[in-house]
């Protein structure tokens, strides 16, 4: 039982166009559905944890995924690397390009990203509002700073302070979270930019045409056979 719980695994998983074009963001959504439907024939779980929409109609620029499930690495790995489709550009009619290339990471995961209540200082306020009877008369707006972030949220929903303080604790670490993966996302799409001449020349996927098929290997044994063959005969004739 402890094997299997230690073969589960969870996975973050970013396809970026980086800085390509429009071409490259339709890329990233085809690429985005065939790693899905992937990952849910190899029994993973997939939750979108962050997309960036491209300006094209059924575009993306950047997705991050988090996966779930029994050896998610090893099942990932196939897809980590460069990505090319071949084809043409469904936005520019008379561009000669041809290729285009896209990336998929693997986020790293980072201690710095647990999000720990010790770690945030509450200030407490008097609630702002229209005058009269309805101004608060005592402090029970609630500031939360997260203080290795720097990031802060006030709030002042609820005439209690404890309450204001619980809402201020949950949208400190939605918000928090949020500041950390546009941080990763924002370093990888840099070092993709920097790194993808280099890596153009051997793509772990290639997908061809407007139907997006992967081009298939074709394997052939004729010219062994006929290697064969001429060994043979030479043999013979000596």
């Amino acid at each position: 039982m402890s094997e299997w719980i230690d073969e589960m695994e969870e996975k973050t998983i970013q396809i970026t166009a980086a800085r390509g074009p429009a071409e490259c963001w339709w890329v990233v959504a085809q690429v985005l559905k065939r790693f899905l439907a992937d990952m849910k024939e190899k029994r993973m779980v997939c939750t979108v944890l962050h997309k960036d929409q491209g300006v094209e109609n059924g575009t993306i620029r950047s997705v991050i995924v988090r996966v779930s499930g029994e050896k998610a690495m090893i099942k990932c790995q196939e897809w980590i690397g460069t990505i090319q489709w071949i084809g043409t550009s469904r936005y520019r009619k008379y561009h000669k390009r041809k290729n285009w290339f896209i990336g998929v990471h693997q986020l790293e995961e980072s201690k710095d990203d647990t999000f720990d209540e010790t770690q945030i200082t509450y200030q407490t306020m008097k609630s702002s509002g229209p005058g009269g009877q309805h101004v608060n008369k005592v402090n029970s707006a609630v500031r939360a700073i997260h203080k290795p972030t720097g990031v802060m949220v006030v709030v002042m929903d609820r005439r209690s302070q404890h309450q204001n303080r619980k809402i201020a604790k949950e949208r400190l670490e939605e918000k928090v979270k949020k500041a950390h993966l546009e941080s990763i996302k924002d370093r990888l799409n840099q070092e993709w930019d920097h790194q993808v001449k280099l890596s153009r020349g051997n793509p772990v996927k290639v997908f061809t045409g407007s139907d997006f098929k992967k081009k298939q290997k074709r394997k052939t044994y004729k010219d062994k056979r006929n290697q064969l063959k001429r060994a043979l005969r030479n043999t013979i004739n000596e």
